[in-house]
């Protein structure tokens, strides 16, 4: 019995906020007065996570994604990883994280079963990483990277969130990278989440930059098969690379046709769509196998084609719901 929506497409993806606490504040995704924190007692437990993700096992989902906030801020994370993981139906759990605080969790988390992570690296100069993430040091990020190698966290992939007048030229540093290392990076369009939407219009830019970049620069991007858990990304080769450039754009090209991703926000709500959707609690099926399989089938029934997300965006077009920010999200 699939998760499959009204337009055909089948639902295997489990992307998790584990919390919305984080140990930086990036631009993108909120203030620089941070967030208003979602009280202790409203956040799921390990215990109620748990309860989703076997419902969804037994719906069809096969990977499951911890986010945040940062994720491993929140202690015991392993001990959650190591369940999850043997739950039957489930192939593999990943995480996204800022990498600050994987040379110390690496080895854990890939004894208790975690396949692989993202870690989200906006910049590769130390005082432009410090301005988006407000104080964040770029050594303690390329150490978590470090230690993701060294502990077979693989594929290693590197999460660059292009804003233009900011990182975007720093694309040839990107490319060169993965030229010289096995890393696979992954540029993401600037989206308009949260409250602070009049910055899209500012900092968005199309992705086919960086692959005029490439060009001018000798390095055409020749298309490439998936890396392992590639999601939306489109993946290029680099001539003599040993890594790979992956391009996620969901403005300027929507991949709304093929998604399949379900996310369950820390306080308990189910999202199927990261711009914008109703929001449903899963509080009242806890405890309740079955009732929280209908919930599950219900909100991916209720999904809609596609977003409504433009470029330029001005925030007279967005949704209401966006304006929950991403670290609440777990994008």
């Amino acid at each position: 019995m699939a998760l499959t929506d009204l337009f055909g497409r089948k639902h295997d993806y489990l992307r998790i906020s584990v919390t919305d606490r984080c140990n930086l504040r990036c631009l993108y995704c909120m203030g620089p007065e941070g967030v208003k924190q979602i009280p202790q007692d409203q956040i799921l437990t390990y215990e109620e996570i748990l309860e989703v993700v076997r419902a969804g096992a037994a719906l069809g989902i096969s990977g499951v994604r911890l986010t945040g906030g940062e994720p491993l801020v929140r202690r015991g994370l392993s001990h959650l990883v190591r369940r999850i993981s043997r739950i039957p139906g489930i192939e593999e759990v990943t995480m996204t994280t800022n990498g600050i605080l994987l040379p110390n969790s690496a080895g854990p988390l890939k004894e208790a079963g975690l396949r692989r992570v993202n870690i989200s690296i906006d910049s590769l100069k130390p005082a432009v990483y410090r301005r988006i993430t407000r104080g964040g040091k770029l050594n303690r990020a390329l150490a978590g990277v470090k230690a993701a190698l060294e502990k077979g966290l693989k594929p290693v992939k590197v999460n660059i969130v292009l804003m233009k007048g900011i990182n975007h030229r720093e694309v040839p540093a990107f490319l060169k990278l993965a030229q010289e290392q096995e890393l696979h990076l992954r540029f993401i369009e600037y989206m308009p989440i949260g409250a602070r939407r009049d910055r899209h219009q500012k900092y968005y830019l199309p992705l086919a930059y960086v692959q005029k970049v490439a060009a001018r620069m000798g390095l055409p991007l020749t298309p490439a098969p998936p890396v392992a858990g590639a999601g939306p990304a489109e993946n290029f080769s680099l001539p003599g690379g040993k890594g790979t450039i992956g391009l996620i754009h969901p403005i300027s090209r929507h991949f709304c046709g093929s998604c399949n991703r379900l996310r369950l926000i820390a306080e308990g709500y189910l999202k199927c769509c990261l711009y914008w959707q109703e929001e449903r609690s899963v509080r009242p099926a806890l405890g309740d196998s079955v009732l929280m399989q209908k919930l599950l089938q219900e909100v991916v029934r209720q999904k809609p084609e596609k977003h409504l997300m433009s470029a330029p965006c001005s925030s007279a077009s967005l949704s209401p719901q966006a304006m929950r920010g991403m670290s609440r999200i777990g994008g």
